[in-house]
């Protein structure tokens, strides 16, 4: 990390850290397209598809082109998932950064900076717990692709534990995706532990499942 320097959000970030940002959430819609060809559930619906489209049909080609149709809208269904995502974040906390993270107790914004060029970013919320105590939300923690591999992830992940420490927090909470297996790594090696799950079911999913195992909450405790 000796290269880099992390520091606090400022407005002439805006543009880079939004596309970083979007960059590295829609990666993830060919992991989850995979991910679905991979779900039994998923191969046996089109199986079926195939077997009823030959049933009525009676035609090879026709059937073929049928299962093409329904490869194609898995596809289709996982970009949704990601780009709409993507769609709501910019048009919410990521539409105004300075107000939402950098004028409000609790709230915080760093980026990290090599060369004068900003190659990641990572975000705090406060996350009050139900009996009172305090905790932080980690959120928006994102690495352009060439400088992956050299523990800027882990030191802003520190950055954010830290901060929470210093503003009286308990423990540092997250949500992860089933296909963001190196960040579950990267957590786990951070000492975060899985605490519980639930299953995305967006209305247009009917026949496939994308993440039969949900988004992970994980969380730290912190002294």
């Amino acid at each position: 990390m000796s290269n880099y320097r992390i520091r606090l959000y400022k407005d002439s970030d805006y543009k880079i850290v939004r596309d970083l940002f979007a960059q590295g959430i829609l990666e993830h819609d060919h992991k989850a397209f995979r991910h679905g060809l991979s779900v039994p559930r998923n191969l046996l619906s089109m199986l079926l598809m195939f077997l009823v489209s030959l049933w009525i049909s009676g035609s090879i080609i026709v059937s073929v082109m049928v299962l093409v149709a329904a490869i194609s809208a898995l596809w289709l269904c996982s970009y949704y998932l990601y780009s709409s995502y993507v769609n709501f974040s910019l048009s919410d906390d990521m539409l105004n950064i300075d107000m939402y993270y950098m004028q409000r107790d609790g709230y915080c914004f760093w980026v990290v900076e090599s060369g004068g060029e900003v190659v990641g970013a990572v975000a705090a919320v406060p996350s009050p717990l139900s009996g009172g105590e305090k905790r932080t939300e980690l959120k928006r923690m994102t690495i352009a692709k060439r400088f992956r591999g050299r523990g800027i992830a882990k030191v802003l992940c520190g950055t954010v534990i830290d901060f929470a420490r210093q503003t009286g927090c308990v423990s540092v909470v997250l949500e992860t995706s089933l296909p963001q297996v190196n960040a579950q790594k990267l957590y786990e090696r951070m000492g975060f532990r899985k605490t519980h799950r639930y299953v995305i079911k967006p209305l247009f999913v009917t026949f496939f499942q994308f993440f039969p195992d949900g988004r992970w909450f994980c969380a730290i405790i912190i002294s």
